[in-house]
């Protein structure tokens, strides 16, 4: 069970290390809470497209994200999102039927399929994002400036090295159960 929230008079400067840490276990509790009612993403679709599923959404910043690194597969797209890849083809598949996405030969590898975002697809993605903007200025609205940017920098920092340190955990998990399962 979580602990009791710090005292307001508590700040970094006068809380012991493990005050600190636990005070952002805390904070994270919390965090997981709202990140798994989808709270952001509930209230970009019901502001922009209602027929729209979490996972069509999911999908979009999937190719969004992958997009730079080069070409985005359904295997890209199950990897970020963490799925089996035929359940990330089918959701690929209805983005494909709504004209958010398209499915084009590779120029490295014509046997090689690849996803793309559409003009449809790109919309959508900027219209979520302006949505979760909005509620995170809100919640800002009244944090001076520098604790926007310091938070900004820690925060992307936090989350860098957690996805680090879980995908580290995962795969020597994976190895071990390998291990174990080995004739």
């Amino acid at each position: 069970m979580d602990q009791a929230p710090l005292p307001l008079e508590c700040t970094a400067e006068t809380a012991e290390p493990e005050t600190n840490r636990a005070l952002i276990a805390q904070s994270m509790s919390r965090w997981r809470l709202m990140i798994g009612r989808r709270v952001l993403a509930r209230l970009a679709i019901e502001n922009i497209a209602r027929d729209l599923e979490i996972s069509h959404i999911d999908v979009l910043d999937a190719v969004r994200r992958a997009e730079p690194e080069g070409e985005v597969t359904v295997g890209t797209i199950a990897e970020i999102m963490r799925i089996d890849p035929s359940r990330a083809s089918r959701i690929v598949a209805d983005m494909v039927t709504r004209g958010a996405l398209k499915r084009e030969a590779s120029q490295a590898d014509a046997r090689r399929i690849i996803v793309v975002m559409t003009d449809f697809g790109k919309k959508l993605v900027l219209e979520v994002q302006a949505v979760k903007r909005g509620v995170i200025e809100s919640v800002l609205a009244e944090w001076p400036e520098e604790d926007v940017g310091a938070f900004a920098h820690l925060f992307d920092r936090f989350v860098t090295s957690f996805e680090r340190v879980c995908s580290t955990r995962e795969k020597e998990n994976a190895t071990r159960r390998d291990e174990q399962t080995a004739p």
